[in-house]
């Protein structure tokens, strides 16, 4: 007699960069390698090659962060009302009871994404009227962004025990634990699965190799993190005992006016790119790599096992990165150059500490958060 695979309805809502979908459709691809049946439902904007094959997909109307993350706009950039929600709440539900899943993972809530909460609280009403009751997972990275606002923490709390079975922490306790940056964990403790990292296999190395390797994300801060990039790179020189390669990656969003200008003072010894898709096959053969402190990012520098120098986003009082950075940089892996004060002198300064970074023998941070999600889906799915 055949069994139906186990049936996985997976939301995931980005709002700004793609690392949250990046990260979810990941995890879809373990749990559809492991043999499960995948949902993924995205509310952000569409991205190519987001989610990958063999992964069912249902795209909702598209939100995005209005800028300065004050309200939701939709896809033309027009403030998200209250029919848009009721309709978008109305499609939701509908996927829901089409699919029919054993099990509903939630990406952040009720951790974050609260801006989309008009949708998730009747969600989890549909999930506990349902008969035989769908397991319900949260899906949240290892550091959140710390809450400035009295009594968010408990509400979070609160959701977690009345409505979640479980709740997957992308992370490694060795490294950061979920009490670092939301002290009502131990509260759920018994609800806890730690999964590792959710790292991308590891690539192949590149065929050009670079010494240095300057990535700027997507995000508004590039312009300022490759302008410090390229003095470092001025007032270095040689001194760093021999001529480095350098490759500059500015990102996407990078202005044209921008990039312009850094493509004509670039010296021989840089390699400029707006995109390079081969980012994580570039790190290996690296000295050193100069980022963000971003979840992905980092698990890139983990696998490819790459000294770095990081320079956390903390704009709007965004917290996530500047942990995840001071964290590295307690174990030695990395050096930290904070965003308020960076200018080409403070760089050259940290790169020169920097390079001397040595990675031990063994990495004592779990990067399979991929395969072992999957297996804690199945798992809990099967107990149930």
């Amino acid at each position: 007699m055949s069994h139906r695979p186990i049936r996985v309805f997976f939301y995931v809502q980005h709002l700004l960069g793609i690392g949250h979908l990046a990260r979810a459709s990941r995890l879809a691809d373990a749990m559809v390698a492991s043999g499960l049946s995948v949902t993924l439902v995205t509310g952000g904007a569409p991205v190519k090659g987001f989610p990958g094959p063999g992964i069912e997909h249902v795209q909702l109307p598209a939100v995005l962060a209005a800028s300065g993350f004050s309200g939701l706009v939709d896809s033309v950039g027009n403030p998200v009302d209250a029919d848009f929600e009721t309709n978008r709440a109305a499609l939701l539900l509908a996927a829901f009871e089409a699919v029919q899943p054993d099990v509903v993972v939630v990406e952040a809530f009720p951790f974050g994404r609260r801006q989309v909460r008009f949708e998730l609280l009747p969600l989890l009403d549909a999930i506990k009227a349902t008969h035989p009751k769908p397991l319900l997972l949260s899906s949240v990275r290892d550091i959140l962004q710390e809450n400035r606002k009295p009594g968010r923490d408990k509400e979070t709390a609160d959701l977690v025990s009345e409505h979640f079975d479980g709740v997957l922490v992308h992370g490694d306790p060795h490294f950061c634990s979920l009490e670092d940056t939301f002290p009502l964990a131990k509260t759920l403790s018994d609800k806890l699965y730690y999964t590792g990292l959710v790292a991308a296999p590891e690539p192949e190395p590149a065929e050009e190799e670079f010494d240095i390797v300057v990535s700027a994300g997507g995000g508004a801060v590039g312009a300022a993190l490759i302008e410090a990039a390229m003095d470092a790179q001025a007032i270095l020189g040689d001194s760093l005992g021999e001529r480095l390669r350098w490759c500059l990656i500015t990102g996407p969003n990078l202005p044209e006016a921008d990039f312009e200008r850094f493509s004509q003072r670039a010296p021989p010894a840089v390699a400029l790119y707006r995109f390079r898709p081969d980012f994580p096959a570039l790190l290996p053969k690296a000295r050193l790599s100069i980022s963000q402190a971003g979840y992905n990012t980092v698990c890139d520098l983990l696998r490819a096992r790459c000294p770095s120098l990081l320079v956390p986003f903390a704009a709007g009082g965004e917290t996530e990165q500047t942990v995840r950075a001071e964290k590295l940089e307690a174990l030695g892996l990395a050096a930290v150059v904070l965003e308020d004060g960076l200018n080409g002198e403070a760089m050259a300064k940290a790169i020169a500490g920097a390079v001397s970074l040595r990675f031990p023998e063994t990495l004592a941070i779990s990067l399979n958060g991929a395969a072992e999600t999957a297996r804690l889906v199945k798992d809990l799915a099967q107990k149930r």
